[in-house]
């Protein structure tokens, strides 16, 4: 531990300024990503909303323009009689009621839960296994859909579901450090964009406290947020 904190110590000073334009906030964390295998980029944005009134919560999802990196292990909740063509569309996990019994006994390997509208109510009194673990599937985030096929391929080409937790905090993945300064800037612009984009409606005046990000290992870089509307 000791030998990680100096490291963290030692890549503070690479920080100068207490805000970066998107552009050098991605080249600065460039050089902060020194660990030894490949790590997330991740983007942590504070909004000004309260989440535990109904008009103020923000869920939902976007197409990252590069994916994310990372490989999602998809689930599939569907008919008895369309599992096996499911788990051909490039799914991981694929059932009926053997899949409500599974998530019943607390078995969630899985990364993502996809459904249809009609079996949704099927899921409503596994809540609170699926709830805390933000793996509910949601119309709001895509994961409820009608075309099963076309949300899959969505998902595994990158679109990755997001929300603000209770503190009203957005967290998410945005791609790896191998990636290129373009993608990531690319990318950053789409999270940016989308987080805008669906400002819920009980939110008045201003929204964005602050967005800053980091590799898995680095400190944080506080991202301008008037720079997302020069790239």
């Amino acid at each position: 531990m000791k030998k990680q904190s100096k490291r963290v110590e030692s890549l503070k000073t690479l920080i100068k300024d207490e805000s970066y334009a998107v552009k050098d906030a991605v080249n600065l964390l460039k050089e902060l990503g020194t660990a030894k295998f490949v790590e997330s980029v991740e983007a942590h944005i504070s909004l000004a909303i309260d989440p535990k009134y109904a008009n103020q919560q923000l869920r939902t999802s976007l197409v990252l323009p590069n994916g994310t990196g990372n490989s999602v292990r998809i689930a599939v909740l569907t008919e008895p009689d369309y599992v096996d063509e499911v788990l051909k569309m490039g799914v991981e996990v694929a059932g009926s009621d053997d899949l409500l019994e599974e998530i019943g006994n607390g078995n969630l390997n899985f990364d993502l839960l996809i459904t249809t509208p009609q079996l949704m109510p099927k899921l409503a009194k596994l809540g609170r296994a699926l709830g805390p673990k933000g793996l509910m599937p949601s119309p709001k985030s895509g994961t409820v859909t009608t075309n099963l096929k076309e949300t899959i391929d969505e998902f595994k080409k990158g679109k990755l579901e997001y929300r603000a937790d209770k503190t009203g905090i957005v967290h998410l993945n945005f791609g790896k450090i191998d990636f290129s300064e373009e993608q990531l800037i690319e990318n950053l612009v789409a999270v940016f964009e989308s987080i805008e984009k669906n400002k819920p409606s009980g939110v008045k005046g201003r929204y964005f406290k602050s967005f800053n990000i980091c590799t898995t290992m680095s400190p944080s870089v506080n991202v301008e947020l008037n720079s997302f509307r020069k790239v």
